[in-house]
């Protein structure tokens, strides 16, 4: 990797990690009593700091798939993807003052192995260049299973504005032609949602339907799966856990993720601080920052260890951006039970929990 690659990661990486502190401090301040004006406010900052977060996602991930599209492939229910782009995309059509229709036809249990991910930034690419576009009226988009001897032949469609520098063949030559009605976001979007079709060996074409509108039609064929997905569940029971991070924002992010997942916290700024709290045997898990003044948090993990009875036995999760495997090698030696890199990801610390939690139940049931 080259210097400037290295520094543009590096301040990217940092952009995104500030964006999620906002984010968490926005929700934190939508659960007080607000004004109307006053939540408008905090819901557009939230909004605002999202869409930073998803740019700098979507730009690092189409520097990566300039070398190649990779996949992480498991059984997908297609009715379930159709539901989760509902979801994702109808706050914005509700604030653009656009309906948002979306419609599912096939098997309702069809299943395929597919990449959930990169099918959904497919969608996130062309809903969200119709929505960009689109000043009333309403967005369609479906999905259709077709089941095939060879797998199951996806065909979606996005009915909506598109901009015309997209029907071009030369993808950088329809960058350059965007205006003000297409802002880089849905440039980088709808890009990337182009590579990743080609890189399925999927097609992609344009119908006039009259009037402004365009509809978006791709088709992709996916194997068929043999084994249904395997359903995700939130930790059983609440936890309550020990947060550890010297900086402010860094906590309040940690403590909006576990709160989302019923779980009650406290906060420690350092190590030393860790110690003492941890000495009561109160907590079922900490969440331990690695660099901090006082006292770091491979030190205080050793120090946790040293304890006696359950408050030496508590699961310590490690969160660093320092998270290479020999880093990680250093951490477990300390103690800890597991690393959630930083910028954390709800469904990264939602694992790092459940198995921590699990192991930690398991041993309890053992000594008693």
């Amino acid at each position: 990797m080259s210097l400037p690659d290295f520094f543009i990661d590096r301040v990217s990486a940092d952009i995104r990690d500030r964006m999620d502190g906002v984010m968490a401090l926005a929700d934190q301040l939508a659960r007080q009593r607000l004004s109307p004006d006053a939540q408008a406010c905090v819901s557009g900052v939230a909004e605002a700091a999202g869409a930073v977060s998803r740019m700098l996602d979507a730009a690092a991930d189409l520097r990566l798939t300039a070398q190649g599209v990779t996949l992480d492939p498991a059984p997908l229910r297609l009715r379930e993807l159709v539901d989760e782009v509902l979801s994702r995309w109808q706050p914005a059509a509700g604030v653009a003052g656009v309906t948002l229709l979306i419609s599912y036809d096939g098997h309702p249990d069809a299943c395929v192995l597919g990449d959930r991910g990169r099918l959904l930034q497919v969608f996130d690419g062309f809903v969200g260049e119709a929505l960009a576009g689109q000043r009333r009226g309403a967005v369609e988009a479906s999905v259709r299973a077709i089941a095939t001897p060879q797998g199951v032949r996806l065909e979606g469609r996005v009915r909506g504005a598109r901009h015309p520098a997209w029907n071009v063949q030369d993808l950088e030559a329809g960058v350059r032609e965007i205006d003000d009605r297409c802002g880089l976001e849905v440039a980088i979007g709808v890009t990337l949602a182009r590579r990743i079709l080609d890189g399925l060996g999927g097609t992609l074409r344009s119908e006039g339907t009259g009037g402004a509108s365009e509809t978006a039609v791709f088709e992709l064929l996916l194997p068929e799966a043999l084994e249904n997905p395997v359903e995700e569940h939130t930790a059983e029971r609440s936890a309550h856990v020990l947060v550890v991070d010297d900086n402010a924002t860094n906590r309040m992010v940690a403590q909006a993720l576990c709160e989302m997942f019923d779980c009650t916290c406290e906060s420690a700024n350092d190590g030393a601080e860790a110690v003492e709290a941890a000495r009561g045997g109160r907590f079922d898990l900490i969440l331990m920052d690695i660099k901090m003044p006082v006292m770091d948090g491979v030190s205080a993990s050793r120090a946790i260890r040293a304890l006696p009875g359950q408050a030496g036995a508590v699961p310590i999760i490690a969160l660093t951006a320092n998270a290479e495997p020999e880093d990680a090698e250093g951490y477990l030696a300390a103690g800890m039970n597991g690393v959630v890199e930083k910028p954390m990801k709800p469904e990264h610390l939602l694992a790092a929990l459940q198995e921590a939690l699990g192991e930690n139940d398991a041993a309890r049931a053992a000594a008693a």
